[in-house]
């Protein structure tokens, strides 16, 4: 499993929108050249986002793009879910039918993929993009 370049991407806007001073907007522009993220392709990242409730979108002249809430409210799993939609480590974990052998459930394998994914999801709410630009400020 590994995450898509759009999601790195949104990774490293959220990080850029965190170490803003709070209600800061910060333009595209901006962003794709710190970020070093093509412009046509921030814009993709942006839709997601704010379609996800994890970034606002201000049109005009002073407009720009600022965090929809607080960043200790947001977390590696929001924007993960905001760029690839739910985590599904196997098809079977969200649809019991999909299963070709007719086991659903009862499989040993579904059984420990279940426990796996829950643990991986539960791991990835708990990283919330204030403590990594805290933890960087600090080591940095």
């Amino acid at each position: 499993m590994q995450f898509n370049q759009a999601t790195d991407y949104a990774f490293r806007v959220i990080i850029h929108l965190t170490e803003l001073p709070e209600g800061k907007l910060a333009n595209g522009q901006t962003i794709a050249e710190q970020q070093n993220i093509p412009p046509g392709f921030l814009q993709k990242i942006m839709r997601s986002l704010s379609r996800g409730g994890l970034v606002k979108s201000y049109r005009g002249v002073d407009g720009g793009f600022v965090l929809a809430k607080p960043a200790k409210e947001i977390s590696l799993l929001d924007v993960i879910q905001a760029m690839e939609g739910p985590i599904d480590l196997q098809r079977c974990l969200k649809e019991d039918a999909s299963c070709t052998k007719g086991c659903e459930s009862k499989c040993l394998v579904h059984t420990s993929l279940a426990v796996i994914q829950q643990d991986f999801v539960k791991s990835l709410e708990k990283v919330k993009f204030d403590q990594l630009v805290e933890k960087n400020n600090r080591e940095g």
